[in-house]
């Protein structure tokens, strides 16, 4: 009966997404007021729907009803409670149906926050969420059914693959597509600014928050897949630039462009067409990105599907979404004139390098993942694009976003003088330079440049504080009281830009990683990186639905154990798959890691790691996604900018005062 509530309350979903995609378009269009009015409860309606149908296909998985398909191919009754819940997103119809829930989240989000927005664009907004969701909910619905039934039902489930049964793999899809689909609002935004004709410095405020909090979540979950990827993939890396990976890089690079963009807007009223176009490629590249996983094109451990009609239907729903969106920006694009002029060298002009190498980086990194397919579909070549071309093509553009990152928030607002700027840098510089140098002494150039960068942005990023606050340059309590004054978005730019140089040491630092692969037999040591890595035994263990096998690894440091590892290797018996469980011990400055290999000889292979820094690549991003969310707690993004219709009745009443008068 539950897996029949959820089919009905997602053909429901689906009615409600048509409904929410013509009414209120059309009660725009016509100003008709019932209809603009009727917008929000139809996107919260359809937000209920689909809540609903997720809650019953969760429930079918945590009872394991194994007359569900879905459940059944998924499913094990031995399976733990909270794989059991997310195996409700671990497979590919339960990812659509969990992408079709945010994207109405969004709407529902619009509809009960939106009440600053003029209620016609907010109407706009709405229509066009509820059009860009309903395309996958009928996927959802016809190809991609949830709820379909089994008879008769096996006795127990396949079960899911056991790379995804992790608890970094419980949190890191939702965190990730809210991140995706989030890009939607700032989308939807830009498409009813399209339809009606203009942009302005309002506009820019409210697409701003949204394009945040959807920045946020997008940093968080690819940096969770990273950290999944580290510990459990157990290679000790912690980015392959696999197509999948770049899938998410993608988005993410559009829009930090957008987000900066976006200021632009609402400072100068300039860079209008630009902004929108980033918009509808940030979305584009989200959807993109849905369509080379789920149809199966990329072969990885993300990938669900590997059914070509499926494919087929998430491609006319790109060519639908981001064709009509790019086909409406060629036809009304040129209305949205922009009114404000900025010199090159100024905070404006920085922003605006910013984009360009922003996106610049984003089309390389596309070219380089989606070239070995088309070279395969239209030359049937079999190429393979890894890391060296990517590190060699990304890093000349990376240096000069560095550079300007730290400068740029220093410059004036629409004039500025260089030379000044930098001066006001001069110690932010002095200080790079001295910590690049001394890494150059003992290291390869490019983790000294890293090193030298990291500082430039983490001083660069407090240098803007110590400027508006005139530290030393007026009395200490007058600097105290500034800073008490300032905005809680310019911290939250701060920790943005020094959670990049924390992320960019760490990275730095795992160029100094320590690696070695060595067979040892219980009561013998290796020696690694100044650590002595001693095998104390080999043992069987058991979890809830595998088998262990555990070794005990006492590390030590000139006679001083520092850490005990158990690492692990696993074997599912109703998959037959084994797996290895690698174990860390970190201080926040390195980490020790260790993976268990084959057993032979009497021993056991062991790989072993010392990796310095690398917790501080997730920690950075932490600190990134912090400044983010502190700087939506600031007031003016949380209240946005005044209802235009109060400005124009405002406006109206003066101009006849004044004609009176």
């Amino acid at each position: 009966m539950i897996p029949e509530l959820g089919h009905f309350a997602l053909a429901l979903a689906v009615a409600i997404g048509f409904a929410q995609g013509i009414f209120p378009l059309w009660g725009a269009w016509r100003r008709d007021a019932r209809l603009i009015q009727a917008a929000p409860a139809i996107a919260i309606g359809q937000f209920i729907a689909l809540g609903t149908a997720y809650a019953c296909l969760t429930w079918s998985n945590v009872v394991d009803d194994f007359s569900v398909l879905n459940v059944a191919e998924n499913g094990h009754s031995l399976k733990p409670l909270i794989y059991k819940i997310s195996g409700t997103w671990g497979n590919h119809e339960g990812s659509i149906l969990l992408w079709c829930l945010i994207i109405s989240l969004c709407g529902a989000a619009v509809a009960v926050a939106g009440g600053n927005l003029p209620s016609s664009l907010r109407a706009r907004v709405l229509g066009v969420l509820g059009l860009s969701s309903v395309g996958f909910q009928l996927f959802a619905l016809i190809e991609s059914n949830p709820f379909v039934r089994l008879w008769p039902p096996p006795m127990d489930g396949r079960d899911m693959n056991p790379l995804l049964q992790d608890p970094g793999l419980a949190i890191h899809p939702p965190i990730l597509y809210i991140g995706y689909v989030g890009f939607a609002v700032p989308f939807a935004f830009a498409v009813a600014a399209l339809l009606e004709g203009r942009i302005d410095a309002a506009w820019g405020r409210w697409v701003r928050p949204w394009t945040l909090a959807a920045w946020c979540f997008l940093t968080c979950g690819i940096a969770l897949g990273s950290w999944w990827a580290y510990y459990e993939l157990g290679w000790g890396g912690y980015w392959f630039w696999d197509p999948v990976e770049n899938a998410s890089l993608l988005p993410w690079l559009t829009g930090t462009a957008l987000l900066h963009s976006a200021i632009v807007v609402e400072k100068r009223e300039a860079l209008k067409t630009w902004t929108v176009l980033l918009a509808i490629g940030t979305f584009s590249l989200s959807l993109s990105g849905t369509f080379l996983v789920r149809s199966g094109i990329l072969n990885s451990v993300h990938s669900f599907a590997n059914d070509p009609a499926r494919g087929v239907f998430i491609l006319a729903l790109l060519g639908l979404v981001i064709g009509g969106s790019l086909l409406l920006f060629a036809l009304r694009a040129p209305v949205l004139a922009a009114s404000g002029v900025f010199a090159p060298i100024s905070r404006e002009g920085g922003l605006v390098l910013n984009n360009i190498l922003l996106c610049s980086i984003a089309a390389v990194v596309m070219t380089g993942t989606t070239y070995p397919l088309f070279a395969d579909l239209l030359l049937g070549e079999k190429l393979s694009v890894g890391g060296p071309f990517f590190n060699s093509t990304v890093l000349p553009l990376a240096v000069p976003v560095f550079a300007a990152m730290s400068v740029g928030p220093v410059l004036s607002w629409k004039r500025a003088d260089l030379g000044s700027a930098l001066i006001r840098l001069w110690w932010a510089l002095l200080l790079a330079l001295a910590v690049g140098g001394y890494a150059a002494i003992g290291m390869k150039i490019l983790p000294a440049l890293a090193f030298g960068a990291a500082v430039w942005l983490i001083a660069g990023a407090a240098a803007e504080v110590i400027e508006r606050v005139r530290l030393f340059r007026v009395p200490l309590g007058d600097s105290l009281a500034r800073l008490r004054g300032l905005p809680r978005s310019t911290f939250g730019t701060t920790l943005g830009h020094a959670g990049l140089g924390v992320t960019i040491a760490g990275i730095a630092g795992m160029s100094l990683a320590s690696e070695a692969i060595v067979l040892v037999k219980p009561g013998a040591a290796t020696h690694l990186a100044g650590y002595d890595w001693k095998l104390i035994e080999l043992h069987d263990g058991a979890g809830p639905n595998y088998d262990a096998r555990v070794a005990t690894i006492e590390i030590s440091r000139n006679g001083a154990l520092v850490a005990v590892l158990a690492p692990e290797r696993r074997q599912f018996p109703v998959q037959n798959i084994t797996t290895t469980e690698a174990k860390i011990a970190t201080n926040l400055v390195r980490d020790l890691y260790a993976v268990l290999g084959d057993e032979r000889d009497g021993g056991a292979v062991l790989r072993l790691h010392v990796n310095p820094l690398a917790p501080w690549i997730w920690l950075g991003a932490g600190v990134m996604a912090l400044g983010g969310l502190l700087s939506l707690t600031d007031r003016r993004l949380r209240v946005g900018a005044p209802l235009r219709r109060a400005g124009q009745a405002a406006a109206k009443s003066a101009a006849k005062m004044g004609a009176k008068a």
